[in-house]
């Protein structure tokens, strides 16, 4: 259960140009063989075409299963990957390929949140090491007031300044976090990534970190781009919800359009195993099981992705069958800001039997 479960969607009017846009992102992994002789023998196919747009102030949540490829997607929209394949577009500027001064100058405007506090704080250096080292870096205040304005820094993060010397070992799992959050609120971004950021924490931390995400989007009008498991946190931060499977985006829209109308099977499967806090309400819930494992991205499914898994295909005439085999969908729309990549989306007595208790377990 978590504890932000009944907060409603945030919803934010989106114009103008993405501040983040991304055309047919492709990232392949090289396998190779040998030692000396290396041999290219296969690629991992983490990120298969991808095209996102993100708006200015706004949350888009990134969602799907562990190997979908949400953190090497959010790595190659940072540059911390570079794209096999597709453009990334900045505020306007092509950074695909942007390197050196350039580049650097650029990574002032992005700036990541990661999934581990316990593993993306260097144990040898004191929070004021960590969190003014993008100051040092970038030298946007005087080396005189670096400390001063760090501690400023962890006091908005809700730290206390008078640690300025401690470190990282010395805090909880929620003070850790909070320091990544410092020293990615540094440099005033434009845009943030958090990479699964709760996820490591206790459920009523979890709720505390995105209280203050929030809290700091609405005053600094931040944007980000915020990858999570938990539908339910999802549901908490995000404006719009982008659905991942495979390396492939399967189904993106509005976050109150995509919890009540979903359209993509593996959509249907993750919000039917959304827990209820309420035991009578969660025995009337429609459950969907998926059978078998993830297939492999080394060498994913023809057609659909999903079709060795999905539960409405099986309802289907073979005809219609070996049609999710053979033959990729495309994102369609299917209601404005809602897309979806299916032959056969789902219909209104399967949404039915999915979001029926959801609705009545907010009320």
């Amino acid at each position: 259960m978590s504890a932000v479960e009944a907060t409603p969607m945030r919803e934010k009017p989106r114009s103008g140009e993405p501040l983040l846009r991304l055309q047919g992102i492709v990232k392949h992994f090289p396998i190779t063989r040998g030692i000396i002789f290396q041999k290219k023998v296969g690629a991992v196919h983490a990120v298969d075409g991808v095209d996102l747009d993100i708006y200015p102030g706004e949350t888009l949540g990134l969602v799907g299963e562990t190997g979908c490829g949400k953190s090497t997607l959010a790595r190659v929209a940072m540059r911390l990957h570079d794209a096999t394949d597709g453009t990334i577009l900045f505020d306007g500027r092509d950074i695909t390929r942007m390197k050196g001064e350039e580049l650097r100058a650029v990574r002032r405007d992005m700036q990541m949140i990661f999934q581990d506090p316990y593993a993306s704080l260097n144990p040898r250096k004191t929070v004021g090491t960590i969190v003014g080292a993008p100051l040092r870096l970038h030298k946007t205040v005087p080396k005189n007031q670096v400390r001063t304005e760090v501690q400023n820094l962890m006091e908005l993060v809700g730290l206390n300044p008078e640690h300025y010397n401690r470190y990282p070992h010395e805090f909880s799992g929620g003070q850790r976090q909070r320091i990544g959050v410092a020293r990615a609120l540094a440099l005033r971004p434009k845009l943030i990534v958090c990479d699964e950021p709760v996820s490591a924490l206790d459920v009523s931390i979890q709720a505390q970190i995105l209280n203050l995400l929030n809290d700091l989007q609405d005053e600094f009008n931040l944007t980000y781009l915020f990858i999570a498991h938990d539908l339910s946190v999802v549901k908490h931060i995000s404006d719009r919800v982008a659905v991942m499977y495979l390396g492939k985006i399967a189904e993106a829209a509005d976050g109150s359009e995509l919890y009540t109308q979903p359209k993509h099977p593996y959509t249907g499967a993750l919000l039917s195993a959304v827990p209820i806090a309420d035991p009578n309400l969660a025995k009337t819930k429609t459950r969907i099981i998926l059978e078998g494992d993830v297939p492999s991205p080394i060498n994913p499914p023809t057609g659909c992705r999903f079709h060795p898994r999905c539960y409405k295909r099986r309802t289907l005439d073979p005809g219609s069958q070996e049609r999710c085999s053979t033959e990729e969908p495309l994102l369609v729309d299917h209601a404005p800001g809602h897309i979806a990549a299916c032959h056969f989306p789902l219909d209104a007595t399967i949404i039915e039997a999915l979001t029926e208790t959801e609705s009545g377990s907010s009320a």
